[in-house]
């Protein structure tokens, strides 16, 4: 067999190296030094990324109608005949690899980035404690980020789910000791299971609908086996038993997709992102970059084939994406933190991704996901190497100048900017212009797709906005940095500083692979995702697009330019050129630059809606547990003990001494027998279990006789 074939073959391995470096971390991390925690945990990623590679490679080699390709190691939930909607079928679920153009994409990004990310947190953290115990989590993290995106069904998808809202938790208060971190931690992993609850309701519905969990049966040497959703839901619909837009189809869209919500931080379950700000930055740069908020945005496109079949669903899907895009986008603005900013910008263009599925443009939603990872990861990376020179100052308000000083960092850091704007040439400008192009194409076939089309234009513009005020804080202008920290700002060592150049690189090369779309044709991209994203109804059902001529494309670029542009001067002017422009401008319009400072008022509103009524029901429970479970029932019984020791105290000393002063010895032999029984050693009370049953046995033992006799 070639190595292409191996790769292939051993898919398993990808997510296994990690676990096993994750595993050594965890029992022998504490006596290996630091040369050795990076030689496992660095090296066990950078194998998983050639692993992936060599798959995909091969995978790419193959037929279009081929590109599916699943392994199975062992059977894992085998209940039996399960009852579904057509009937008894066999179910199943396997713990397998399934490796198609869709996790092709999700496998490179998780592990190339995650790799990175890996060498830049050798320098990030070189001076931290629990240096070995970061590794181990940041591996324990891959290995279920690529069970993920490897799992070949729902229900081992969500075991991988769960494994990264555990690692979450664990590496974002991983500085436990401070309060902030301890909050934000449990903070992401409550909101986390109140979306996975929707996600479990929709993966039970589909189960019991379907009758299988596997995504499906091509790939396998026999298909006809155990059938996959695509092949059940094909034959469902082809057999008339459920039609386009049927309430189950709706339903298990809508519980599927509020698990998103969650896991990408979307409305009403974002909250918790911002606050993940509190662990260390290259947690926030897998976080917010390549894995746990991309997840629910693989978990739409995984389940596309049914979401087509839901126009409801998928249009509550654009409508969260794009009103989570403008909403975070806002808030972004006034933000003075340099990664709560760049925070609040991947719920924004998390929501970008969720519009462009909801309008039916997966392939343009997954082409966002990956340049987003690209350059969103150096952003992260270059506020942490910023943060890294400035010894922990994370406030834009206290830096500025910073471009000359420490230029291995600013010049990346522009290039992500630039990208993440839609500067023209660059990645983001590519994706930017597939999800609005998509979106104005499906306007025109349904008019309320207008509205998702103007609000994905205005936070175009936001981006640039807010984008343009972080680089023009940080890096341009007079410097603000207090002079006792001016002597010690330094460059980030070559760990840091390289991840950082390659990032730059394809934040700027990514997003040419769009480039046939300039001449009205189709990306290689798109045709590579299309067998895996493509419905079972011809046309993808009802989501059907206009096509536009190439003088409107390029009319549309040019309008997402403008905005562009717009947001560039606008930072200028308020915050360059003059820069006490913006004060004056948050002084005249008070009450809505506090309603943006306050972020809405939304953790105010949870607080007063659930939290404090949560605070008040356990207030109400602790007076009835310390009433009546403690007080009566705990208290009361050792009061009732108290109570009888003292009668009986009352009763030796009064009673039993004034008997024995009158009538001599004989009432104190009589309470002798009571006081042997009272010795507190158990071979005694065993003792006198014994001779009591033998008395019980011998008075009543002609009973017992008679009893057995009836039985028989």
């Amino acid at each position: 067999m070639n190595s292409s074939g191996y790769f292939l073959s051993h898919l398993w391995l990808i997510p296994f190296f990690p676990l096993v470096s994750a595993a050594v971390m965890f029992f022998f991390g504490r006596r290996l030094p630091k040369d050795a925690v990076n030689l496992f945990c660095v090296g066990s990623v950078f194998l998983s990324f050639l692993h992936a590679m060599g798959a995909t490679l091969k995978l790419f080699s193959l037929p279009a109608d081929q590109r599916v390709y699943q392994q199975i190691l062992f059977q894992w939930v085998t209940p039996g005949a399960m009852p579904t909607s057509t009937g008894l079928v066999n179910f199943v679920a396997d713990w397998g690899c399934l490796l198609d153009p869709l996790s092709c994409v999700m496998v490179i990004v998780v592990t190339f980035v995650g790799f990175l990310i890996h060498v830049y947190s050798t320098g990030y953290m070189a001076h931290e404690g629990g240096y070995y115990r970061f590794f181990g989590y940041l591996n324990f993290f891959m290995f279920f980020m690529l069970t993920l995106v490897l799992a070949n069904n729902l229900l081992l998808l969500f075991v991988g789910w769960e494994g990264v809202g555990l690692c979450s938790y664990l590496l974002i208060g991983f500085y436990f000791l401070k309060k902030s971190a301890d909050d934000a931690g449990k903070k992401a992993f409550i909101v986390n299971r109140i979306g996975d609850a929707g996600f479990l309701l929709g993966l039970l519905l589909v189960a019991a609908t379907f009758g299988t969990v596997r995504f499906t049966s091509q790939g396998l040497a026999d298909p006809t086996a155990f059938s996959g959703i695509l092949q059940s839901l094909a034959s469902m619909v082809a057999q008339h038993q459920l039609a386009h837009g049927a309430s189950v189809f709706t339903t298990i869209a809508l519980l599927l997709f509020f698990g998103a919500t969650g896991k990408s931080a979307q409305i009403p379950l974002h909250a918790w992102l911002p606050d993940a700000m509190e662990g260390p930055t290259p947690v926030s740069a897998l976080i917010h970059a390549v894995t746990v908020v991309t997840a629910g945005v693989y978990l739409v496109a995984r389940m596309s084939a049914i979401f087509q079949l839901a126009p409801v669903a998928m249009d509550i899907v654009a409508i969260i994406g794009a009103t989570t895009a403008v909403f975070a986008a806002t808030i972004a603005l006034v933000q003075t933190n340099i990664k709560k900013i760049l925070a609040y910008s991947s719920i924004s263009q998390l929501g970008y991704m969720f519009l462009a599925l909801g309008v039916g443009a997966f392939a343009a939603g997954i082409f966002h996901l990956m340049t987003h990872a690209f350059f969103k990861a150096l952003l992260f990376l270059g506020a942490g190497s910023v943060i890294h020179s400035l010894s922990g100052q994370q406030d834009i308000r206290k830096m500025g100048g910073l471009r000359y000083t420490i230029p291995a960092t600013s010049v990346p850091f522009i290039i992500a900017t630039l990208a993440i704007t839609g500067v023209p040439g660059l990645s983001g400008f590519f994706s930017n212009d597939q999800i609005l192009g998509h979106a104005f194409n499906r306007h025109m076939m349904v008019d309320r797709y207008l509205a998702l089309w103007v609000l994905g234009l205005i936070t175009a513009g936001l981006t640039s906005l807010y984008m343009f005020r972080l680089l023009f804080e940080t890096f341009y202008g007079m410097s603000r940095i207090p002079v006792e920290s001016e002597g010690h700002i330094h460059e980030s060592p070559k760990t840091m500083a390289v991840p950082l150049m390659i990032l730059a690189f394809f934040s700027i090369v990514s997003g040419w692979l769009a480039l046939p779309v300039l001449w009205g044709e189709q990306s290689p991209f798109e045709r590579f995702l299309e067998p895996s994203l493509r419905g079972v109804e011809k046309d993808a059902g009802s989501i059907t697009f206009g096509h536009h001529t190439l003088l409107v494309e390029y009319a549309l670029m040019a309008g997402l330019v403008a905005f562009v542009v717009l947001g560039f001067w606008l930072a200028y002017k308020l915050y360059l050129e003059q820069p006490k422009l913006h004060t004056k401008l948050a002084a005249s319009w008070p009450r809505l630059h506090n309603l943006l400072v306050h972020k809405y008022y939304v953790d105010e509103i949870y607080d007063a809606l659930f939290v404090n009524r949560i605070k008040d029901l356990s207030t109400a429970l602790s007076f009835f547990d310390s009433k009546v479970i403690d007080g009566l029932c705990l208290d009361g019984a050792g009061w009732l003990v108290r109570a009888f020791s003292r009668i009986s105290m009352w009763w030796d000393k009064w009673v039993v001494d004034a008997l024995v002063n009158t009538l001599g010895w004989f009432p104190k032999f009589l309470s002798m027998p009571v006081r042997m029984f009272q010795t507190g050693v158990f071979s005694t009370y065993a003792v006198f279990i014994l001779i009591g049953l033998a008395i019980l046995l011998g008075v009543y033992g002609h009973h017992v006789q008679t009893f057995m006799r009836t039985l028989h």
